[in-house]
């Protein structure tokens, strides 16, 4: 089984998070939620997570995916070295990396996006030197971005896809009544 793993900070966007979580694990992806903050982070609207994993103690050696949801977060995010190390070793790689509505720009900001097609927040989108499209998902090699927490579930469906494939998404699809 294929394994992901989801980066969380304080002030993630619930919807974002739990969302791409709920659709990866229905395509059969095995996701490890890590909290920057130890074991425990409060989202944006105040959905508690506990017992998380410890980011301290993440080898991201285990993951074919990384998941970055947005909101407030994503300046925690942008500003831990780890995470920026993590990004450059999975494109480096050839694994996948995903960000959601304000987190691509983490990716933007460090040259990431350059030559590429993406999206993001609308709002927060600069001149990254890449494509950008006003779309929910876009998905550009092993680097997949999402707009906003109304993105979530297509966001999570583009990771999904690019890791167990077409088929099994289009059966998850038909058994959530996706249209």
């Amino acid at each position: 089984m294929k394994k992901v793993c989801m980066l969380l900070a304080d002030g993630f966007e619930d919807i974002e998070a739990i969302g791409t979580f709920a659709i990866l694990r229905r395509c059969g992806l095995d996701v490890d939620l890590y909290a920057l903050s130890g074991k425990n982070t409060a989202g944006k609207f105040g959905l508690v997570c506990t017992e998380l994993k410890d980011f301290a103690h993440l080898n991201a050696a285990d993951y074919e995916a990384v998941v970055l949801p947005g909101g407030p977060a994503y300046a925690t995010l942008e500003k831990n070295e780890k995470v920026q190390q993590i990004i450059r070793e999975y494109l480096q790689n050839n694994k996948v990396v995903a960000a959601i509505c304000a987190s691509p720009t983490i990716l933007g900001k460090k040259g990431f996006l350059k030559g590429k097609n993406y999206t993001c927040f609308t709002a927060m989108n600069e001149d990254f030197g890449g494509h950008f499209l006003d779309k929910y998902a876009v998905t550009d090699g092993n680097i997949i971005t999402g707009q906003s927490a109304a993105a979530a579930i297509d966001f999570g469906f583009a990771v999904a896809e690019k890791l167990v494939g077409k088929e099994t998404v289009e059966k998850v699809k038909k058994a959530v009544y996706y249209k």
